[in-house]
C-alpha cells in the first residue's frame, strides 16, 4: 500500500469516528430533552389532578361564578390533552408549542380563580381551598423549575445541531430544532388579571 492510500484511509477513519461521535452526541442531547420533559410531565400531572379538587371545593362558595369554574376545568382538560400529545414527541415543535399555548390558557383561568379567592373572605378562609391553593402554588413552582431545565436541554441540543460541522450530521439524519417552553408569549399575557365586582 502506498503512503497516499494510508493517508486516505486514516482521513476516512477519522471522519467516520467524528461522524459517529457527532451523531451519538445529538442522540444523547435529544434524550436529555425527553428526560427533562418527563420531569415537567410529572409536575403537570400533579397540577391537573389538583385542579378538579380545587374547583369542587370552591363550587359551594362560587355558585354565581360558574363560568369561571367551567373555564378552569375546560382549560385544564385542554392542557392535559396537549400534554399527552407532547409527551409522545417532546422534541417536536408543534406539540410543544400547543402545550405552551394550552398551559398559558390554564394559567390565565387559574389566575382568575385565585383573584376570586381574594375577593371572597369565606372562600379565602376555607382550609381545604387554602391547602389546595398552597399545593397548586408549590406545583407551579416545580413546573417552572422543570421548564427551565427543559429549556436548558433544548438550548444545548439546538446549539449542537446547528453548529458546523455537526449540522452536516444533523441534516443527514434529520435532527430538527426543538421548541422551548415559554411561560408567556405576549405583553397581554404578562398583565395582571383584574376582577371587577
Amino acid at each position: 500500500m502506498s503512503t497516499q492510500s494510508l493517508v486516505l484511509i486514516a482521513v476516512f477513519a477519522l471522519l467516520l469516528f467524528w461522524a459517529v461521535g457527532a451523531y451519538n452526541r445529538l442522540v444523547r442531547l435529544k434524550n436529555l430533552i425527553a428526560n427533562a420533559f418527563g420531569q415537567i410531565d410529572v409536575q403537570l400531572k400533579r397540577r391537573y389532578d389538583l385542579i378538579p379538587n380545587l374547583v369542587e371545593a370552591a363550587k359551594k362558595y362560587l355558585l354565581h361564578e360558574r363560568e369561571t369554574l367551567e373555564a378552569v376545568i375546560a382549560a385544564r382538560n385542554q392542557a392535559r390533552s396537549a400534554s399527552d400529545a407532547a409527551r409522545s414527541r417532546p422534541t417536536h415543535a408543534p406539540e410543544v408549542m400547543a402545550l405552551a399555548v394550552a398551559e398559558q390558557a390554564l394559567t390565565g383561568s387559574l389566575d382568575r380563580l385565585f383573584a376570586l379567592n381574594e375577593a371572597y373572605p369565606e372562600l379565602k378562609a376555607d382550609e381545604t381551598i387554602r391547602e389546595l391553593s398552597e399545593e397548586l402554588t408549590s406545583t407551579e413552582n416545580k413546573v417552572a423549575f422543570a421548564r427551565q431545565a427543559y429549556n436548558d436541554c433544548v438550548l444545548d441540543y439546538n446549539n449542537a445541531q446547528a453548529q458546523f460541522p455537526a449540522l452536516l450530521v444533523a441534516r443527514v439524519f434529520g435532527f430538527a430544532s426543538a421548541a422551548m417552553l415559554q411561560a408567556t408569549e405576549s405583553a397581554v399575557e404578562r398583565q395582571v388579571v383584574r376582577i371587577q365586582m
